[in-house]
């Protein structure tokens, strides 16, 4: 009976449901010795009207069941966000609604699946023009101030000395531009993550972190790390990139921890601050971004206040299997 009924439209289910319930409170007042006086009695008021308040709360009681996981889809919809984790109903059965259910959480895989995946393209597209930016600043750009630089000096070698000193300002200035295109490049395409790895590469990010804000930064790189694939290397180098950017930012910290460590079956990179901290702020773009960067390669991103003040960064990669 329950699954024939499951198996019928919604409509129908509550059509049937007001039926059996106006049915049943009928076959009782039919049944029972209870009459109707022409003019109505004080007593047969109040029994008709407990009559009709019990029919209208079982009534009430069996639409609310039938509906109730419309009402959670409801909610569930309400608070989905596509870049948290995962988050379905529960509906068994071969319901209209149990089929909804179902319908609804296929819905939410595919949008997850092609966000995921055009995510993927769009950060894969980025990274491949921010190497070509880089390598047409470090070709183009970079060896043009170079020669620049050449043709000024043998000019101030060559000219009386009230122009010489001009021209070897203005060489000096060539030479300042040169080191922030090859700065920007650096920061673009970090080349030394492909020549020499990441410990170095964000040794480096470090490096340049300090010289640029002036916040001192501890460093607790493990010796030994599991092998990374290059993907993984550049989300980690990113995600590094983009916290220790913020911290810049936002923190107003004076000190900076930057580990990358083991820990089980994953490579954890924590970026920690004894700064300002959230202050309630909602997640930036930056963190969003770095929460997608983290789901392109299966890993988890944490962001979170500190004891005592501060935020922390807590990224966590899972390393591949080794197979025999």
């Amino acid at each position: 009976m329950t699954t024939a009924l499951n198996r019928l439209p919604l409509y129908w289910q509550i059509c049937l449901i007001n039926g059996l319930v106006f049915l049943i409170g009928t076959i009782v007042l039919a049944l029972s010795p209870a009459t109707i006086s022409t003019r109505v009695l004080v007593s047969e008021a109040i029994v008709l009207l407990v009559g009709f308040v019990l029919i209208l709360v079982a009534n009430a009681l069996l639409v609310r069941s039938t509906l109730a996981p419309l009402e959670r889809l409801t909610q569930l919809s309400e608070r989905v966000d596509l870049q948290s984790p995962r988050e379905r109903l529960t509906e068994d059965g071969d319901g209209t609604v149990a089929r909804l259910v179902r319908a609804y959480n296929e819905m939410l895989d595919r949008l997850e699946a092609e966000r995921s995946s055009s995510n993927a393209k769009a950060l894969a597209a980025q990274e491949a023009e921010r190497h070509r930016i880089a390598q047409e600043l470090h070709d183009e750009v970079g060896q043009g101030l170079t020669a620049v630089l050449l043709g000024l000096k043998r000019a101030a070698d060559r000219a009386p000395d009230d122009i010489a000193d001009e021209l070897r300002g203005v060489a000096e200035i060539a030479r300042s531009s040169l080191d922030e295109v090859r700065d920007v490049a650096r920061r673009l395409r970090p080349g030394v993550l492909d020549d020499l790895g990441l410990l170095s590469a964000l040794a480096a990010a470090c490096t340049d972190f300090t010289t640029h804000s002036g916040v001192h930064v501890r460093r607790g790189f493990a010796p030994s790390l599991p092998p990374l694939s290059v993907e993984k290397e550049l989300v980690v180098y990113r995600v590094a990139q983009e916290a220790l950017t913020n911290v810049a930012r936002h923190a107003r910290a004076s000190t900076v921890t930057v580990s990358l460590s083991t820990q089980g079956d994953a490579v954890v990179l924590l970026v920690a601050d004894d700064g300002v901290g959230m202050n309630g702020r909602s997640e930036s773009t930056g963190i969003r971004g770095m929460r997608e960067r983290a789901r392109l390669v299966d890993g988890s991103l944490v962001v979170r206040g500190r004891v005592g003040g501060g935020t922390e960064v807590r990224l966590s990669v899972p390393v591949a299997a080794v197979t025999p």
